[in-house]
C-alpha cells in the first residue's frame, strides 16, 4: 500500500474510533479550557483539580534528552509537553472520557480521554496529531502490546518520515525506558 494511502487508512480508522467514542459519550464531552490548565506531560494535564491523560498516547519522558541539530541537549519530555500545549491552543479540542484510572485514597483518579478538534472543517484526533507530527508515541501495555494499534501504525509513519522528534538520531523512545526488559512490538 502506498505511504499516503496507508496514512489515510490509519487516519480514517482513528477518526471512526474517536467518532464512536464521542457519540457514545456525547453527554460527557468537555472542552479543554484555554486558561486554567496545567500541562503535566506531553500526554496529560490537570484542570479544575482533575487529571486527564490522552488514551493510547505516551509522551517523551522528562529528564531524557536528545541532541538537536545545533549539538545542544534538549529535554524530550519538555518538548512533548510544549507541543501538547500548542496543539490544545490551536485545536481547541473537546474530549470524551473512555476510562478512569483509580489512584486510591482521597486523590481523584486520572481520566483517560480521546480528544478531537476541528481544523479547516476536518476533525482531528489530538492523540493521533501528536503522534503523526512526531511529538508523542503509541502507548504500550505491560505485555508490550500497543494500547491502540492505529497509533502504533501512525508512529511508524512519523518515524519513517522523520517527523518532529524522529528527526534526531538519539531520540530516547519512552517505551524503551518504561519497559526495558521487553522487546518493542
Amino acid at each position: 500500500m502506498c505511504h499516503p494511502c496507508r496514512f489515510l487508512g490509519v487516519l480514517c480508522a482513528s477518526i471512526v474510533f474517536a467518532s464512536a467514542v464521542l457519540a457514545e459519550n456525547a453527554d460527557r464531552t468537555f472542552a479543554i479550557p484555554q486558561t486554567g490548565v496545567t500541562f503535566l506531560t506531553g500526554d496529560s494535564w490537570q484542570q479544575v483539580g482533575q487529571r486527564f491523560r490522552l488514551y493510547g498516547v505516551q509522551s517523551c519522558l522528562r529528564g531524557t534528552f536528545y541532541t538537536d541539530k545545533a549539538g545542544g541537549h534538549q529535554d524530550c519530555g519538555t518538548v512533548s509537553t510544549a507541543m501538547l500545549a500548542s496543539f490544545v491552543r490551536d485545536l481547541k479540542p473537546t474530549c470524551s472520557p473512555v476510562a478512569q484510572i483509580a489512584v486510591g485514597g482521597s486523590q481523584p483518579g486520572t481520566l483517560l480521554v480521546i480528544c478531537t478538534g476541528e481544523v479547516h472543517g476536518k476533525m482531528l484526533d489530538l492523540g493521533a496529531t501528536m503522534i503523526t507530527q512526531g511529538f508523542a508515541f503509541a502507548a504500550i501495555d505491560n505485555a508490550s502490546h500497543p494500547v491502540y494499534l492505529p497509533y502504533l501504525i501512525e508512529e511508524g509513519i512519523a518515524q519513517q518520515a522523520r517527523k518532529g522528534l524522529w528527526a534526531f538520531a538519539d531520540l530516547p523512545h519512552p517505551n524503551s525506558a518504561l519497559l526495558p526488559a521487553k522487546p518493542m512490538p
